[in-house]
């Protein structure tokens, strides 16, 4: 617009920080252009320059409600420019608030579901792990729990039936746990745990 088309009183569209309002002309500013009134906010604003000004409007047609971003201006047309009516502006807040409370609701149900879950998994970590037996251990609790003195085929046997320990997939276990019986007692002497009491059968000492 030019100035001198602008009139102290008059309604017209402006770009207002980047959005397109309807204001008011109050009065003429003494440092140039006008001071107005945003119709939508109340507010007071200063138009610099006539060229802020886009069209002049009626005032029964600028209701708060017509505050538009100057690059998403659709709705009613006012004298050539779009402007957002109230209704539209209504409905549109109204389409989204169903779907951002929803998705508030998910979030925050979700988020009280994953507490008891992560507590959970702290506690399974924090729980300490059973240790697992040897088949030295295990020799050494089946011949505890037995009176009478047993052949190493015999140990394997029992500790794997009562499921104390069970071969990790060799091809003679009983081999193996004899060697490591015989090495016990040379090696521990009067404190190891197995005393041999004949041929190829061992006691708990």
């Amino acid at each position: 617009m030019k100035k001198n088309e602008v009139q102290v009183g008059s309604v017209y569209t402006a770009k207002v920080s980047d959005k397109v309002v309807a204001v008011r002309i109050e009065a003429e500013n003494r440092h140039g252009g006008w001071d107005a009134v945003n119709l939508a906010t109340g507010k007071k604003v200063r138009i610099k320059s006539p060229q802020r000004l886009r069209a002049e409007v009626e005032a029964d047609d600028a209701k708060p409600a017509e505050v538009v971003d100057a690059a998403d201006a659709v709705g009613t047309a006012v004298d050539g420019k779009h402007v957002r009516t109230a209704a539209k502006a209504t409905a549109r807040k109204a389409a989204k608030t169903p779907t951002a409370a929803r998705g508030a609701k998910m979030g925050g149900k979700a988020k009280d579901d994953a507490k008891p879950r992560k507590a959970a998994a702290r506690a399974k970590r924090a729980e300490p792990k059973a240790k697992r037996q040897s088949g030295l251990g295990a020799a050494a609790r089946v011949l505890a729990e037995s009176r009478e003195p047993m052949t190493c085929r015999q140990i394997v046997e029992v500790a794997a039936e009562k499921g104390y320990w069970k071969s990790p997939g060799g091809k003679t276990p009983h081999a193996t746990l004899y060697s490591a019986i015989i090495r016990e007692i040379a090696t521990k002497g009067s404190e190891s745990r197995f005393r041999k009491t004949e041929r190829g059968k061992f006691a708990h000492a």
